[in-house]
């Protein structure tokens, strides 16, 4: 039933105009599960990562005018295919409200245009939209007449996978909510959706150097020219960007060194054994987190999608969910997915750099959102990057009954507390705050 099941995937996908390299690579996992995979990583086969050079370290001892030079050769990608719909959104996340009235969106683009006029640099800022994102983030680019720099065009577009029943491995079949048959195949996808787009060719031939991929709910994550300097010193074709991971950092994915070959590997929940789970979590063994802002030689890159017909060979994630996330009672899928950061075992001498906690400020909940509004952080007029005013966050705890959706948030918060300072800060039952 699995042959018929993958044949009508495919036919699925060529009927919707997927890109080839995505079937390609669709194909590749589609096979891996079938024949058991599940892309487990065993704690046996891994070493804990230890010596990691940090941000601080490597800075004090970088050439400014070599740094600057670096910033200039780069090229900036945000990853923006995300709906926010655990939080109620239904468009772009970066179109909501980060700060004293700014977008998401509103501050990455100013965080480039500070970045250009001080450096004196190209610095094309291009988005990877899904087919959900696309629409709104083009008019949004267009009203606020942004440049993307260079040639490159605003965004391209990540492809999109069918679900498949685990009971059949047959594409899922929704007739009440066709989109929710389709699932994105992971941000992993981003290499070879840069590749048949044609941009990795064409920043090259532009004297293009390198390129920085960071996640748009990330606003630590801004262009930086000690980091494009380091890792322009380094001669390294790859480079994580990875934090100290504390508990509150249990669930997401971690560094660590593969026994059999010494190469840097990213093991995420979805890869890990019952049996490892434990010391999966255990932020004191495995210390060091994937933030997902990566560097990439443009050349190294190119060469090994060449190396592999434009497909890079990353490790599987299957992930088993109900076809509609919002009803757990709907029948069981697969989504096969891949993580972007995974592609550092797919390259010689990779490195990890400790940027430490000041550049990873991800907002996946409203917790997060919190925080982010907060008294915790300043919005730097000069630059538009963030500064953390406190040594340490504090745990956000909201009630999910009242406070998970955005919507249900903006009305209950309409003056944030202070929390600089708190160690926790918890919300029960249906609470609002006023000026």
């Amino acid at each position: 039933m699995s042959d018929a099941g993958l044949a009508a995937a495919v036919a699925k996908m060529r009927g919707a105009d997927v890109e080839p390299t995505a079937i390609a690579s669709f194909v590749r996992f589609y096979n891996m599960l079938e024949q058991g995979g599940s892309g487990t990583i065993s704690e046996d086969a891994i070493a804990p990562l230890t010596d990691v050079p940090s941000l601080h370290s490597l800075a004090a001892h970088a050439d400014s005018q070599a740094a600057a030079e670096a910033i200039r050769r780069t090229v900036v990608v945000k990853l923006n295919g995300g709906l926010g719909t655990s939080m109620g959104l239904d468009g772009p996340k970066t179109l909501l409200q980060a700060r004293e009235g700014h977008t998401f969106l509103e501050i990455i683009l100013l965080q480039v245009e500070a970045a250009r006029a001080r450096y004196d640099a190209r610095l094309p800022l291009v988005f990877m939209n899904s087919f959900r994102t696309r629409a709104d983030t083009l008019e949004f680019l267009s009203a606020h007449g942004f440049l993307s720099g260079g040639n490159a065009p605003s965004d391209f577009l990540q492809s999109a996978e069918p679900k498949l029943f685990v009971d059949t491995l047959e594409p899922a079949k929704w007739p009440s909510d066709p989109e929710l048959e389709w699932c994105p195949p992971g941000h992993g996808e981003v290499y070879s959706a840069l590749s048949s787009a044609g941009l990795i060719d064409s920043w090259l031939r532009d004297g293009f150097e390198h390129v920085f991929i960071s996640n748009s709910d990330n606003l630590g994550a801004s262009p930086s020219a000690e980091l494009a300097g380091a890792f322009a010193a380094s001669g390294a074709p790859f480079a994580m960007e990875v934090a100290r991971r504390t508990t509150n950092d249990r669930k997401g994915g971690h560094v660590a060194t593969r026994i059999a070959d010494g190469r840097l590997v990213l093991r995420e929940s979805a890869q890990t054994a019952p049996e490892d789970l434990e010391a999966f979590a255990d932020e004191t063994k495995h210390a060091y987190f994937n933030t997902n802002s990566l560097w990439l030689r443009l050349d190294a890159l190119r060469d090994v999608l060449q190396a592999t017909d434009g497909t890079l060979e990353l490790p599987l994630i299957r992930n088993q969910k109900p076809v509609d996330p919002s009803d757990p009672t709907t029948p069981q899928v697969y989504q096969l997915e891949c993580a972007m950061g995974a592609a550092i075992e797919l390259f010689d001498d990779s490195i990890a750099i400790d940027v430490g906690r000041k550049r990873f400020m991800p907002v996946k909940t409203t917790n997060e959102l919190l925080l982010l509004r907060s008294d915790c952080y300043e919005l730097n007029p000069d630059d538009w990057t963030l500064t953390q005013l406190c040594p340490r966050l504090p745990e956000v705890h909201l009630d999910e009954r009242y406070y998970k959706l955005v919507t249900d948030f903006d009305a209950r918060f309409q003056s944030i507390p202070p929390l600089a300072g708190r160690d926790t800060f918890t919300v029960e039952g249906d609470q609002y705050f006023t000026a």
